[in-house]
């Protein structure tokens, strides 16, 4: 039996250092207009969507960056977006920066500063929250780079897991949701952990350069997009789930980021693909219905995966040389 639901992947071309908070938001309102007459009933926005992609700026004191954070979710200056949600009765995933203040690890409490997305019901109401937990780049400022990558100084690491949540969505009562953000795209274990709680659509955007601006080796521009589709094909096909990757596109304050925004479908298909720089909306529509095909044969967890294989994957970070084979030593 068919569970249709109709997606919509809003890519945002650029955000420069200078445009406001309400600059950003007008251009989110229209991309959400555009969903409603489109029939969408989920928009899916990029990571940090409400501004510049920041972390490629070195701030000494972080106190000086607070205005790139929202302390508020919805602010005085994002209302009109959370108006618009309401008043065309969608579901939408908003990446943004968090300030939080709450308890560390060791129970003080103090001002945090996170990478996080929500997902936003129809009535304005925020469903479920998740914190970017695969932080890239490096913490200070790096003389190997033409440009910085600073989230590991400007964010900590999430600290929410990587929740699902069973929520209604346009005409179908519940859609099993999760979110990724970003890098999270790259690693399995994430997608992994989204399909072991039966994830049907995972949301996530990111804001990912055209250049590899490491200089420590070639990788070649087409290879930046692929290596993008390429772990979010895998991901929807290996954990059967519909996926939405959306991103920041164009050049931003003399930096080029690489758009692609795509959907993608539980066998991992691409579905359907931003083709412009610019603000963009993508829709496809998504029978929920065909990620039972892969939940119930080759990616049916009961039945095939072996945890006592798995001990290295939950218990070692860094990779390890093998043991050394020597000839007449005999099996390993």
């Amino acid at each position: 039996m068919k569970r249709l639901i109709t997606v919509a992947a809003a890519q945002l071309g650029p955000i420069q250092k200078a445009e406001g908070r309400d600059v950003v938001v007008a251009r989110m309102v229209r991309l959400l207009e555009q969903a409603h007459r489109k029939g969408a009933h989920v928009v899916v926005f990029p990571e940090l969507a409400f501004t510049t992609f920041f972390p490629r700026w070195y701030v000494e004191d972080l106190d000086e960056a607070d205005g790139w954070y929202e302390q508020t979710l919805p602010s005085p200056a994002t209302q009109p977006l959370f108006d618009a949600i309401r008043r065309y009765g969608l579901t939408c995933y908003l990446g943004y920066a968090e300030i939080a203040h709450e308890p560390d690890e060791n129970g003080v409490l103090r001002k945090r500063r996170f990478n996080t997305s929500v997902v936003i019901a129809p009535s304005g109401e925020i469903v479920l929250k998740y914190r970017k937990i695969h932080l890239p780049g490096h913490k200070e400022f790096s003389t190997l780079r033409k440009v910085q990558h600073l989230e590991k100084r400007y964010f900590e690491v999430g600290n929410l897991g990587f929740p699902v949540v069973r929520a209604p969505v346009g005409p179908v009562d519940g859609v099993n949701l999760g979110m990724l953000i970003c890098n999270d795209r790259r690693w399995p274990e994430a997608w992994r952990e989204l399909g072991l709680q039966q994830v049907e659509l995972t949301m996530l955007g990111y804001n990912t350069p055209a250049v590899n601006q490491e200089n420590r080796g070639f990788e070649a521009h087409h290879l930046r997009n692929f290596h993008s589709q390429l772990s979010i094909q895998a991901g929807c096909y290996q954990n059967a789930t519909f996926g939405v990757g959306v991103a920041k596109a164009g050049n931003e304050d003399g930096f080029e980021l690489m758009g692609h925004s795509i959907i993608v479908n539980p066998q991992g298909e691409i579905m359907a693909m931003a083709t412009s720089w610019d603000d963009e909306l993508v829709v496809a529509d998504c029978n929920l219905a065909m990620c039972e095909l892969g939940r119930t044969t080759i990616f049916n967890f009961a039945q095939h995966r072996r945890l006592e294989a798995y001990q290295r994957l939950a218990s070692q970070t860094g990779s390890s040389a093998p043991a050394v084979w020597q000839p007449g030593q005999g099996e390993v």
